[in-house]
């Protein structure tokens, strides 16, 4: 009797989700609790492993398609034993065959050229023909049949159309669903531009000293560790303290009432392999620079790999995004509703500012703090940004606590 392989439950509210890649084709063989296919919610992507080992009987929701929670996305046949693992070179007979799919960009360019997909090799999942794939192989198919340029004559003839333009190829558009997840950054992108009354505020920060702090103690942090010392760590401790002393910026407007809260929970943007995602430090106020630098790369390690938990994106008082790794020199960042502020990082550039009545240059970085102008009025704003000054500028006043 064929297993069921379903959506599983990913978090409160959500009911459907998005197929992603199959990791197993039909036909492959499998063990239990190994990946078989990624799903996407609004909020993460996951991967639902095997409930027992067998082999993949039909799949039944293709990717990209649209799953509810409890649907069968295919069926799955049991094992007898243990499965083998996979051998490198199967003998012929024990291949499955391989359904050639040919993506609905790739059709357009084939049909378009009168050339036949029999011959294109797929580099997509499972084979798939991509765009790029039936490209290449027109063009190899017009470098074949164009014939031996004509002698010179004493008149050029006149110059032929490019071939870019001949072919139409640059012109062509491909229309691709949104993920859930980009859906969802978009929806609350424009909530929190339309349901608050946002506004920016400015301010530059001289990072020699936390640059020179970085520079004396990061071998000996990296050993014991096993993490660099990076920027982020001091920025969190530095919002902890900024936050208690504004604590407008920790707190969110709910109906006609403000709640303030006594914790730090900070969200740190991270740019994931499918977007943009806001996992969370809990009880920063308590976390060491070497937890919060710990957190924050295990974050980013499995944001890359699609791999942050549910929970790990829910809540958080406040944000922390550093536009500066891609190398952004001054940005108005978004708030994440229903927060009240967000601290925008940005590059680390040299620049001459004027110290003591001398002209010098320092690496300067710019910061900005959106903030949510029901709740946080502009002296509020302003005293947050210098006190993170002051304390990246001297950051000895973390551990003195002053």
């Amino acid at each position: 009797m064929p297993i069921e392989l379903k959506v599983p439950s990913v978090g409160e509210s959500i009911t459907e989700v998005q197929i992603g890649a199959w990791l197993k084709s039909e036909g492959s063989a499998f063990q239990k609790d190994e990946p078989l296919v990624s799903i996407e919610s609004e909020k993460a992507t996951l991967e639902v492993p095997a409930p027992a080992a067998g082999v993949v009987s039909k799949i039944l929701k293709q990717k990209g398609q649209v799953a509810k929670v409890g649907e069968v996305v295919a069926l799955l046949e049991a094992a007898s034993g243990s499965v083998a693992p996979a051998v490198t070179n199967p003998p012929p007979s024990a291949v499955a065959p391989v359904e050639r799919v040919v993506m609905p960009a790739a059709a357009r360019v084939l049909s378009q050229a009168q050339a036949g997909g029999e011959d294109v090799q797929g580099t997509g999942p499972g084979g798939r023909i991509l765009k790029e794939d039936a490209q290449r192989h027109v063009e190899t198919l017009r470098q074949a049949s164009v014939p031996p340029p004509p002698l010179p004559t004493s008149r050029p003839a006149a110059p032929s159309a490019p071939a870019s333009l001949a072919s139409g190829s640059s012109r062509e558009e491909e229309a691709v669903p949104m993920s859930p997840l980009r859906r969802t950054i978009a929806r609350r992108l424009v909530e929190a531009q339309n349901t608050m009354a946002m506004l920016t505020t400015f301010n530059e920060i001289d990072m020699s000293a936390v640059m020179q702090l970085r520079k004396t103690h990061q071998d000996a942090f990296m050993a014991k560790y096993q993490v660099k010392l990076g920027f982020m760590s001091f920025f969190v401790k530095a919002a902890v303290d900024a936050l208690r002393l504004v604590p407008q910026l920790n707190a969110e407007i709910r109906g006609n009432e403000i709640l303030y809260r006594n914790y730090q929970d900070i969200g740190v943007a991270i740019g994931g392999g499918k977007g943009l995602v806001v996992p969370v430090l809990r009880g920063a106020e308590r976390l060491s620079f070497a937890e919060v630098e710990i957190g924050v790369n295990e974050f980013a390690k499995r944001a890359k790999e699609n791999k942050i938990k549910m929970e790990e994106l829910e809540g958080g008082t406040f944000t922390i995004s550093n536009g500066g790794v891609y190398g952004s020199l001054l940005s108005t960042p978004i708030i994440n509703p229903p927060q009240s502020g967000i601290l925008g990082l940005h590059t680390i550039q040299d620049r001459p500012v004027a110290i003591d009545g001398q002209v010098v240059i320092r690496p300067m970085m710019y910061v900005a703090l959106s903030y949510d102008h029901r709740l946080v009025d502009g002296r509020e704003a302003v005293t947050f940004l210098k006190r993170i000054k002051e304390i990246i500028e001297n950051p000895v006043r973390i551990l003195l606590e002053v």
